[in-house]
This record gives C-alpha cells, sequence and structure tokens, in this order.
C-alpha cells in the first residue's frame, strides 16, 4: 500500500486475485500450522516479527473474548522456525494490565514455555503519523513497535462487534494505537454528507496507512451477538490465514454468516483500495471451505431492547463501557430493576454525548461526569460492573 506506515510487505500478494487459506478441525494448534504452511515465511529469516493478538481485555480461555493462546502457540513455533526473532505485544482496553491480560487467556504461559518475549505497548510513548487521505481522522498515534518491527501479524478473534458488525484482522490493529487515542475513535462527530458511522470510516483511515503484513483469524471459539467482549461464545474450529487482511476478513465474514458488504469499515478501506473484499476475486483453499460455515447472531440494534426495565441512554460509548453495563444489567438487572416497585423506567446513560439528561439518571463513566451533579455516577474508563452494582445497591437501599 502507498502510503503504508509500516516496513514493506515481505510476502508474495497477488493484489488483484488474493490467496486465503482455511483450515479447520478441533486442534487450533495444527489448524493454524497447516494454514501458515500455505504461506512462505522464509522472507522473514532474520527479522524481528511482532504478533498482535486480541488480549486487549482480562478474560479466561475458552470465552470467546482473546485469541487461542494455542494459536500464538502455533504463531511462534512457525516464525521462529522460518528464523525470525518473534514477540507478542498489545495495547490493552484503558484500565486492563497488560501483562494480566496476558496471562488470564493464557497466552503468557505459551509465550514463557518457548522464550518468547511479551510486550506492553503502551509503556513508552506514541508516535503520531499522518494519515494523508484521512475523512474522519487526518492522524493516529501509535505504539512504537509498529514501526520498529519489521513484519506485523494481525491475530483476532472471530467475532461480532456492537458498533462495527465484526472485529476481525483489520480492526484489531486498532489495538496497536497507543492508550487511549484508542477510545478517540469512539468519540468523532458524524461526517457531514456520509450515511457510514464516524468510527467505521476513522477505522478505513487507520486501514490506509496501518494494515498488518500477515492475517491469522482465530475461529477456534468466537462469539456472536454483543461482541466483543459481551456476546456469546461461538465454537467454529477453523484458523483463516492471508496476506491481504480485507481478503481474509472477506472469508471470515463469509464463515460467520455475515454479508462481507454489509460491514462499513470492510466496504470503505476496499473501495480505496486498501485490499479485496470480493469473494469471487479471492482464492481460498481449500475447495470445500464453506463447509464450517456457521451462522453468527448479529448484535441487537437497539440495545434497551434486551433490558425493559432500563433505558439506556448511550450518546458517543465505547464498547468497552457498553459492554461493563451490559455485563452489569445481565447479571444484576433483574434483581435491581425487575422486580422494583420503582416508577417507570430507570434511566441509565453511557457516553460523553450527552446535552441533558432526566434528573434521575444514573450516570456510568467517566464520560458523563460533567452531568454527575445531583444524580448517581459511577466512575471509571470503563467502569467496573462491582463498582456499578455497589453504587447501585446503596442508592437503592
Amino acid at each position: 500500500m502507498p502510503n503504508s506506515i509500516l516496513k514493506p510487505l515481505p510476502f508474495g500478494l497477488d493484489r488483484t486475485n488474493p490467496s486465503v487459506f482455511v483450515a479447520s478441525g478441533s486442534d487450533p494448534y495444527e489448524n493454524t500450522s497447516r494454514a501458515l504452511g500455505h504461506v512462505d515465511l522464509s522472507p522473514v529469516s532474520g527479522k524481528r516479527v511482532l504478533l498482535k493478538p486480541n488480549a486487549g481485555r482480562a478474560a479466561a480461555l475458552g470465552k470467546g473474548i482473546t485469541t487461542h493462546p494455542q494459536v500464538i502457540a502455533a504463531a511462534i513455533d512457525a516464525f521462529k522456525e522460518a528464523g525470525a526473532v518473534v514477540a507478542v505485544g498489545e495495547s490493552p482496553i484503558t484500565g486492563v494490565d497488560t501483562l494480566d491480560a496476558f496471562t488470564q487467556c493464557g497466552i503468557k504461559a505459551v509465550a514463557d514455555e518457548r522464550e518468547c518475549p511479551l510486550i506492553d505497548m503502551d509503556r513508552r510513548p506514541g508516535i503520531m503519523v499522518p494519515i494523508p487521505d484521512g475523512i474522519a481522522i487526518k492522524q493516529i498515534k501509535v505504539c512504537p513497535e509498529v514501526l520498529e518491527y519489521d513484519v506485523i501479524v494481525s491475530i483476532p478473534v472471530m467475532k461480532m462487534h456492537m458498533h462495527t458488525g465484526v472485529t476481525l484482522a483489520v480492526k484489531n490493529m486498532k489495538g496497536c494505537l497507543w492508550r487511549r487515542s484508542k477510545v478517540d475513535l469512539h468519540m468523532l462527530p458524524k461526517i457531514p454528507d456520509w450515511n457510514e458511522k464516524s468510527l467505521d470510516i476513522a477505522i478505513a483511515d487507520m486501514a490506509s496507512v496501518l494494515i498488518p503484513h500477515l492475517s491469522v483469524v482465530d475461529g477456534t471459539i468466537g462469539m456472536e451477538g454483543l461482541g466483543p467482549s459481551a456476546g456469546t461464545p461461538r465454537e467454529l474450529g477453523v484458523v483463516v490465514v492471508g496476506v491481504d487482511a480485507f481478503a481474509t476478513d472477506a472469508v471470515a465474514c463469509e464463515l460467520m454468516g455475515i454479508p462481507v458488504h454489509d460491514i462499513p469499515h470492510l466496504r470503505l478501506g476496499a473501495e480505496r483500495g486498501c485490499g479485496i473484499i470480493d469473494l469471487n476475486k479471492i482464492r481460498v483453499s481449500p475447495d470445500n471451505w464453506r463447509d464450517s460455515r456457521q451462522s453468527f447472531e448479529l448484535p441487537p440494534q437497539n440495545l434497551s431492547l434486551e433490558f425493559p426495565n432500563v433505558t439506556i441512554f448511550d450518546a458517543q460509548s465505547c464498547s468497552a463501557c457498553q459492554a461493563s453495563l451490559l455485563l452489569f444489567l445481565r447479571k444484576h438487572g433483574e434483581r435491581l430493576f425487575g422486580a422494583k416497585d420503582n416508577k417507570g423506567n430507570t434511566p441509565i446513560a453511557i457516553g460523553k454525548g450527552h446535552e441533558s439528561l432526566p434528573p434521575e439518571t444514573i450516570c456510568v463513566g467517566n464520560c458523563t461526569a460533567r452531568l454527575r451533579e445531583g444524580r448517581l455516577f459511577v466512575p471509571g474508563c470503563p467502569p467496573v460492573v462491582s463498582e456499578i452494582l455497589n453504587a447501585c445497591d446503596e442508592y437503592f437501599k
């Protein structure tokens, strides 16, 4: 890509008819090894390779939230066998300790076994880089490792996303943005004359300069419904590998039963020439790859429909804040609001885009702090489920 801030692409890529490889079965290590076996990794010999999983949340293995550790293990082994110097790096959501996230999801154990370094990519100052053709954003602040490593490999989980439809190899690179600058993409105003959400446009902007050299989509245990962290785990048992991240995501979408053209950031990026999403132009192996296809449940259009006794005022919130609120409501909403003799619905607000709120609104998250006067306010970025519970228990005594 002409505007890429990364080092030159080391792998062969047919930009007109890119190849994507799908491996299916019950063993995620074997699936990853087989899929990567279709890519000539010899150009990485002597180079530094950064594996970027989806490990931005502290979550246990099996929940479909973070990349399966055996997928990471196979990737480490494959790149080391090819002669590369390998590390695993992450910049998690605000409030999450990187090493804790790596430990809880099992990645630390497989990396330590292989003497592979784990990197907290937020530990050093970020670097601002321009986006020459940006529409929603004109620059991004990236973690320094993105510019220092020779090869960046995006290794996301196959998940639905409440804001962007799916989160796969392209969007996983948002985890290369430094610290809270990731949140900034959720807070953008609407772009005049555009029907798409500003977040989707911004991700396409980001992809015009920040696209991985290789993508490994982990569909061992994905997530349907309210992804990226409040949905339902879905076992698929596949790994998808490709050099063109957009083509790889397109194949992953098909395996999830999602029309790729319904995902705005992928459609917009493809229209800009960042990659190919037309399945008729992608060479997918093996021929029977669609045998693994399942239909993932979509995120609901209106989150408040799940909680009829609660009115959610959501204005420019991020997925981390939404996930915390949704997990809180799932675990404790019925007890707190279901049988209450409260008069009407309980209003709860998240996000920074509110001009005014009803006086009885519960304000959740730091973005609502400016409207906290006279209201119950639960701080945090994102807020912690237990703290929302404690505050509500005290409030409703």
